[in-house]
């Protein structure tokens, strides 16, 4: 019987690109989703932007544009970008939606009614130069519990441990850089601890992995706190009902959204919300979420506690996943390591990195590598080398001497079984999202069929008419062979399948349908299917995503969800000897032109003055600096940079400043007297 099944990826926030770090869960959602229908399952992908919170309220501000005008722009990019990665959601909407709204309100509506809801006066970090309350991930400091620096007001990145903003040490605003001083304000709590033995149960009743289910164990054994679900004026995002000037908070509205997505399909596709969603689901339909490791808090506490208690059915599963690394270490912009998916798609193929990331996830939520020598080695010699080989090295033989036409019996039946028989156990592995197993196992059978090919050496055989029969009865083995392969990874490289079936003149394939042999059947001239890599095409996706020199991303990814790659600054030697600070050529430089970038948010384009030697630098200062302020304008610029290419034109220098990133950067200027041209010691 044919199992329903509704599948989530976590939303990606509406203010930033989509980059390969996010592509590990989308990849990783898409390929389980492929997997269940091709099985026969009834299975619906949804996903969204998340639309909604301060910093979209304040990009927008920033670019003078309307919240709504912002996040519709970004969705179609991000529409786009997974499109072109072959992502095949059933519904893509959007958190800002009446749908989002609807059950937002009605979980609320219902949560209080239940006496789930109340109202405490706190204390908040309140930015009196931008007059906001800052955002959790708008405030820095110290973390309270283990004294790690540069962390955000929610939670810490070293020790995992969650927290009030108020409770950092020295915390400062990453908007304006200021300390920010402390107000009162009344809000609304979630009581979360009414649910910990509902909790308690859920955890341990394998609806996650075994390390996600221990974390929650500690955090049950630290004591659970209330949630606070409002946020003040002014807000980006859906009144609270019954209110003037409180919010919900982003992320109280962020998991409705997969509610919101899925009501949108089912009025599309005229199914029953409640056969998935309602309390007694559970025995209707399956719900999965795909989520990365850092959002696991939101996702296996307050989401279940919050359906449970207005109503509605918990979900089947939630599963983690760790984060990209990229060549060993976290995404950096100046490595060219920070790249976005439209870059990438640019130089390479979507398919390639899906099946690059597919070799490499496992079942739990350790962190993967995108190493870029294994990435190509591993692309050309399974997917080019082994795999398409195997059409490669027959297809030619059966269009050329025998019409096009496979053989009317299968000469090595017991090899064709030996592929077969692997159905049932490579399926069990793609269930289990143990895909880097399942990718090992198929692999394992590419090499059994080149090494027959290899045997019985067809192009031997084809010198001597006489075996003419031989050798198109070998070829419609590997052929077959090729068949039941491409049905196995068809779910992670769902356009090769299809380009495959195409040449092999067959329907769209379902799982079982390779049990069955082709015999006497006629093909299509062989294409190639997949080229090979060429290491340049890598170099080109690096040296094009080194837009520039130490940004950071708080502006484009401020909530959790959205490290699912992590980015950091290149490491820096904290000692230097005198002789290392000798070699720095810096000088005093005149900004006699600035202008914005088509196609980069943060860079500037800058005209420099160095005492009658003029240079080009694009500098990341767009956020902070308007052009036409910095005409005049006298800064420190390193002159002896190496120049370096970028998509934009060459980078000749570059101007040096000081804070955190985004709005808070300034640039550093010589005193009054100082002239274009001078050293700086």
């Amino acid at each position: 019987m044919a199992r329903r099944i509704l599948v989530t990826s976590a939303l990606p926030y509406a203010n930033g690109p989509i980059h390969l770090g996010h592509l590990v869960e989308y990849i990783q959602t898409d390929i389980w989703a492929r997997f269940q229908r091709l099985r026969g399952n009834e299975c619906y992908y949804v996903c969204a932007d998340d639309a909604h919170g301060t910093p979209i309220m304040l990009k927008a501000r920033e670019q003078g544009v309307e919240p709504e005008q912002l996040i519709e722009r970004m969705a179609e990019h991000h529409r786009q970008d997974f499109a072109d990665f072959l992502i095949g959601f059933d519904c893509y909407h959007s958190t800002h939606s009446a749908e989002n709204q609807h059950y937002a309100e009605l979980i609320y509506r219902r949560l209080e009614d239940g006496g789930y809801i109340e109202r405490h006066t706190i204390e908040q970090l309140y930015d009196p130069s931008e007059g906001i309350f800052l955002p959790d991930r708008y405030i820095k400091g110290t973390c309270p519990r283990c004294g790690a620096a540069e962390q955000y007001g929610d939670s810490c990145e070293a020790c995992s441990a969650t927290y009030t903003p108020a409770e950092l040490v020295g915390p400062v605003s990453v908007i304006s850089g200021e300390r920010p001083v402390t107000r009162q304000s009344e809000h609304y709590f979630f009581r979360l601890r009414d649910f910990e033995a509902m909790l308690r149960d859920w955890a341990h009743g394998g609806h996650l992995q075994p390390e996600v289910a221990n974390k929650l164990d500690e955090w049950f054994e630290a004591g659970l706190r209330d949630w606070d679900i409002s946020r003040d004026a002014p807000y980006f995002g859906f009144r609270i009902p019954g209110t003037e000037a409180k919010y919900f908070y982003v992320w109280l509205d962020a998991p409705i959204g997969y509610m919101a997505s899925f009501r949108r399909l089912a009025d599309e596709r005229g199914l029953e919300f409640d056969a998935f969603w309602g309390a007694e689901a559970a025995g209707q339909s399956e719900l999965y979420h795909f989520i990365g490791k850092d959002i696991a808090y939101f996702h296996t506490l307050f989401w279940p506690a919050m359906l449970h208690g207005a109503g509605f059915r918990t979900p089947d599963a939630v599963f983690c996943h760790g984060f990209m690394t990229v060549n060993g270490q976290k995404m950096s912009k100046s490595r060219g390591t920070f790249i976005t998916a439209r870059t990438y798609l640019e130089h390479l193929d979507a398919e390639s990195l899906r099946y690059y990331i597919a070799a490499k996830l496992g079942p739990g939520v350790e962190d993967i590598d995108l190493s870029f020598d294994d990435f190509v080695q591993r692309v050309n010699a399974d997917v080019v080398g082994k795999l398409v080989n195997i059409a490669s090295r027959c297809a030619g033989f059966i269009t050329k001497r025998f019409e096009g036409r496979l053989a009317p019996r299968l000469s090595a039946p017991e090899l064709f079984r030996e592929f077969t028989a692997q159905s049932e156990r490579i399926a069990e592995l793609y269930e289990g999202r143990d895909y880097a197993r399942a990718v090992r196992e198929l692999m394992d059978l590419a090499d059994r069929a080149n090494q027959y090919i290899d045997a019985e050496k067809p192009w031997e055989l084809a010198k001597d008419p006489e075996r003419a029969a031989a050798v198109q009865e070998i070829c419609t083995v590997g052929l077959n062979l090729f068949r039941v392969l491409i049905v196995y990874i068809k779910p992670i490289m769902p356009q090769l399948a299809a380009d495959a079936e195409a040449f092999l003149n067959i329907p769209d394939q379902e799982w079982g349908d390779a049990q069955a042999p082709l015999l006497d059947h006629p093909i299509h001239r062989f294409k190639p299917l997949k080229t090979r890599i060429d290491p340049q095409q890598v170099e080109a996706v690096v040296e094009a995503s080194k837009e520039t020199l130490g940004g950071d991303t708080q502006g484009e990814h401020p909530m959790p969800e959205q490290t699912g790659g992590r980015l950091a600054e290149d490491p820096i030697d904290p000692q230097i000897a005198i002789d290392d600070f000798a070699k720095l050529d810096l000088r005093v430089a005149e900004i006699r032109h600035a202008e914005t970038v088509e196609g980069a948010d943060k860079l500037l384009r800058l005209e420099l003055d160095l005492g009658g030697e003029t240079r080009q630098v694009f500098a990341g200062i767009r956020q902070a600096y308007a052009p036409e302020a910095l005409i005049g304008r006298r800064v420190a610029c390193l002159a002896n940079l190496k120049p370096r290419k970028m998509r934009f034109g060459v980078s000749e220098g570059m101007v040096l400043a000081t804070g955190s990133g985004g709005e808070a950067l300034w640039l550093l200027s010589p005193d009054d007297g100082a002239e274009p041209g001078m050293r700086i010691r």
